[in-house]
């Protein structure tokens, strides 16, 4: 079964595209809301993290997710090992998942899959772009950010132009029909030409 990663910078709308994919019956595995779970369920993975940040970065069992993205977004060394505790169980999780499927392929649906090196692990890889400005505003009518806030979660992503290198195919998602039919022709080709698309 052939494992195709979707990624693309925030509020670039990789969410709204794995919707299209399961309209075809692709099965989607979303890893940020993995790792969101495991945070919220693995008692190992509660201990790493309050390691690493103190008891305060967990209310009640639930992690202050608040305290931890002030402190990570303003420290990329410590963003780095907050992913070094989250990725491998996420990694397993997948790997369980992918197991418990049946489709021709699955969707693999990660927001820094290029800059993890997670996509040499994908038989192909979808980078969903679109302007900043869109972005900008997908994200301020989505969690009320402030333009400051979003552009700094930005620059914690690698650029479009750096990633659509390495992407195999590109999805340029301003208007959702459009979208939607560069959904159905990568579909298609995934499923006709095999290892030669």
């Amino acid at each position: 079964m052939k494992v195709i990663g979707l990624t693309g910078g925030i509020g670039s709308g990789k969410t709204t595209v794995a919707s299209f994919f399961k309209d075809f019956n692709i099965p989607v595995y979303i890893a940020d809301e993995a790792g969101k779970n495991l945070m919220n369920t693995s008692s190992e993975i509660r201990q790493k993290i309050i390691d690493l940040f103190g008891e305060q970065s967990y209310n009640k069992d639930l992690p202050n997710r608040k305290l931890i993205a002030s402190k990570v977004f303003n420290d990329k060394d410590l963003l780095s090992k907050l992913n070094q505790i989250i990725h491998p169980a996420v990694e397993k999780d997948f790997k369980e998942w992918l197991y418990k499927q049946s489709s021709e392929y699955v969707i693999y649906e990660a927001a820094i899959l290029f800059e993890t090196g997670g996509y040499k692990k994908c038989d192909y890889n979808i980078l969903v772009t679109a302007p900043e400005e869109l972005r900008i505003q997908r994200l301020q009518k989505r969690d009320d950010s402030s333009v400051s806030e979003i552009k700094q979660r930005m620059n914690n992503q690698w650029d479009d132009e750096k990633k659509s290198q390495m992407a195999d195919f590109i999805i340029y998602n301003r208007e959702l029909k459009q979208t939607k039919l560069q959904v159905e022709h990568i579909h298609d080709k995934i499923l006709k030409a095999g290892k030669n698309c």
